[in-house]
């Protein structure tokens, strides 16, 4: 997210886990996190035993909520409202840390001049917070220090995803709430190393350490090390490159670790785009529902059969370690690499081990330079460690920002791109279960997994459930413009009135056959938080788990 990345670096933890357990204030917004991030639950739970202060902000009652001192229970999209309110209050009762604005910061004016829209009274009408209660969390948060702030793809999947952040680094820069221990604006990552595969250039414009591909001088340097002339043209996104196949002539797609046709938006559209390829190649651990369209299924080794490297949502790159040799044919991922290369006629490719790899990386990556693996051996470093005397850095931004001086964003409200209208009344938010983890391609292996939850459910609030005459545990059609699907009823006042909440981690019931792919237009993530559906109870005859139906498109 390059906006961004000038104040805020790759969208990393600016600070580290353990310091969440001393904040005096943690702002939970659009996180689940004693579910979704259990060990960082218990920094929180931490910081609360030491008598710290807990604002969730979240459309459902998720289990922070009851430990919470203030719940802020907005309506689904309605973050940047919610946001900017807060931060109205903070300006209007004199409570911002003006020197930390006046010595760290730029563009404040400009952004005073937007915050003018976000009267509490409006902030209440757009989120259902009260005005009242949306002034305790102000005062809290602005007068407790220090404060930290968490959050998750409840946030930046939206159209708005990139408001919302921006909005999250405002109210940091203007609390004084960042470059300082226990505070931050700190996204939580999902799986063990989705940091270090964006730190490693997975993101579509950059390449390792964010050096970005249009700039001119790490285009150079990474020509001169690879051997190659490289584009300067920032590459697509997942999303983009699935949506492709229907408008433009891509033939091709190597997928590595990745499970679409469960995880991505509009499934069934990702299923057909999928289908008119010429050729998939799908690089996995298990045969998953993407790898079963596959024209060439390369069968990798897991995390246990390797030797590497992890960076987790900290920072920390930490050595990962062979214990078990692989089944079958299955193979590391850098060998698989470097053997398709090799065939292909590539230059470069000969490397030996992945020490050799982790070798180049701290060559050319400024924030990786003083990592190697005799430095990780027993404890790993959190980036940036430019040099091999560096101690690494367990936070970010303490003297200056990376571009200088922090940049406040003015920022507008804007609704989300779907919103419930006569045919599709409800709002389809989706989450996570805490005993299962994205497609469920590892978690649903497990016997004891299996038996803490089986079945996908479609969580209603009880007012909702009366209106249509649905009951705990009933078979429900549940409806989008995208697509249609039946789950089992769950009729719980988690969900609040007018929203109803899926996971997907079950193959038989793919929510994300109903969930919208409009895309936020500077980070490219689709709208999956917020979806338009109707909900019905199914007939005596149809009381049964059924797989999805090809909506229209």
């Amino acid at each position: 997210m390059a906006g961004l990345a000038t104040s805020f670096g790759s969208g990393a933890m600016t600070n580290s886990i353990s310091e969440i357990g001393e904040a005096s204030c943690i702002l939970a917004i659009g996180t689940n996190t004693t579910i979704a991030h259990p060990v960082i639950g218990v920094e929180v739970k931490r910081a609360l035993r030491g008598g710290g202060k807990l604002i969730v902000a979240n459309p459902r009652e998720i289990s922070l909520c009851r430990m919470a001192d203030i719940w802020l229970q907005h309506r689904p999209g309605s973050d940047v409202a919610l946001l900017m309110g807060l931060m109205w209050i903070i300006v209007d009762e004199g409570l911002l840390d003006l020197a930390f604005v006046q010595e760290r910061c730029e563009n404040f004016e400009v952004f005073l001049d937007s915050l003018k829209d976000f009267h509490p009274k409006f902030v209440e009408q757009v989120t259902g917070v009260p005005a009242e209660q949306l002034a305790q969390a102000a005062r809290m948060f602005a007068t407790s220090k220090p404060a930290t702030i968490l959050y998750t793809m409840g946030i930046t999947q939206h159209t708005h995803g990139t408001d919302n952040v921006l909005a999250i680094a405002n109210l940091a820069m203007l609390t004084g709430n960042i470059g300082k221990p226990s505070t931050g604006v700190n996204p939580l990552r999902g799986q063990n190393n989705v940091q270090g595969a964006c730190d490693m250039g997975s993101l579509p414009t950059v390449y390792s350490g964010y050096q970005s591909v249009a700039d001119a001088k790490a285009q150079q340097k990474f020509q001169e090390a690879w051997g190659a002339k490289l584009s300067p043209t920032p590459g697509r996104t997942l999303t983009e490159i699935i949506e492709a196949p229907n408008l433009e002539p891509i033939k091709a797609i190597y997928l590595v670790g990745e499970n679409p046709v469960l995880s991505d938006p509009d499934a069934t559209h990702v299923r057909k785009a999928l289908e008119r390829l010429e050729f998939l190649v799908v690089q996995d651990i298990f045969l998953t529902e993407t790898a079963q369209l596959a024209d060439v299924v390369l069968p990798a080794a897991s995390f246990a059969e390797k030797d590497g490297t992890f960076t987790n949502t900290e920072r920390r790159v930490q050595r990962v370690r062979k214990v078990i040799d692989s089944p079958g044919e299955s193979r590391p991922d850098w060998w698989i690499t470097c053997q398709i290369a090799r065939r292909m006629g590539a230059k470069g490719f000969d490397y030996q081990n992945p020490e050799e790899i982790m070798s180049e990386i701290a060559r050319l990556t400024p924030s990786y330079g003083g990592i190697s693996y005799q430095r990780i051996e027993q404890v790993g470093l959190q980036w940036p460690c430019p040099t091999a005397e560096h101690p690494g850095t367990i936070f970010l931004h303490k003297d200056t920002f990376s571009r200088g001086k922090g940049k406040f964003a003015p920022l507008q409200y804007r609704p989300s791109a779907e919103q419930p209208d006569a045919d599709y009344p409800l709002i389809l938010t989706t989450e996570r279960s805490l005993y299962h983890y994205h497609t469920s391609t590892m978690t649903r292996k497990v016997k004891g997994l299996r038996k803490l939850r089986s079945q996908e459910l479609l969580e209603i609030n009880p007012s909702d459930a009366q209106k249509l005459g649905i009951t705990d545990g009933q078979t429900v059609k549940v409806s989008s413009r995208r697509g249609q699907l039946t789950a089992t009823a769950r009729v719980t006042p988690v969900s609040p009135p007018g929203v109803v909440s899926m996971t997907f981690h079950f193959a038989e019931t793919p929510t994300n056959v109903l969930t919208n792919p409009a895309l936020d237009p500077v980070a490219k993530i689709p709208e999956l938080k917020v979806a338009a559906v109707r909900v019905e109870p199914c007939r005596p005859e149809q009381n049964a788990p059924a797989p999805a139906m090809a909506g229209s498109r």
